[in-house]
């Protein structure tokens, strides 16, 4: 086997992983229709992960939260800051999970209160 790279398995804790996930339940539960990687605002290039455009409702999953990622450190961490607060001028309810509350079927809950309450 010398010279043969194994396949590198994505983690379980990926944000990627995770959103698959959350599709899965959101079938499950027969959730509204949503749009994947949705432009919220004209002027920049920010997307959420899942947004339901007619109630204004965003669901965000953060990955790498236990591992210094992007959204933890200073800098990422100030540019989320700016995104969601851009997100709630222009009035969107921004629903915030990391992989292990999506993995816990909690964004799921949350989601939901939030499209109930739009």
């Amino acid at each position: 086997m010398a010279g043969r790279r194994r396949a590198s398995a994505v983690p379980v804790g990926c944000a990627a992983v995770s959103e698959s996930l959350f599709v899965l339940q959101a079938k499950a539960e027969k959730l509204p229709p949503y749009e994947r990687e949705f432009r919220f605002d004209p002027t920049r290039r920010w997307r959420f992960d899942f947004a339901w455009t007619g109630p204004r409702v965003a669901l965000e999953v953060e990955g790498a939260t236990w591992t210094n990622g992007r959204h933890t450190r200073g800098k990422g961490f100030e540019a989320d800051c700016e995104k969601y607060s851009r997100a709630a001028i222009l009035g969107w309810k921004v629903v915030r999970a990391t992989t292990g509350q999506v993995n816990k079927g909690l964004a799921l809950e949350w989601v939901k209160e939030a499209l109930h309450g739009a």
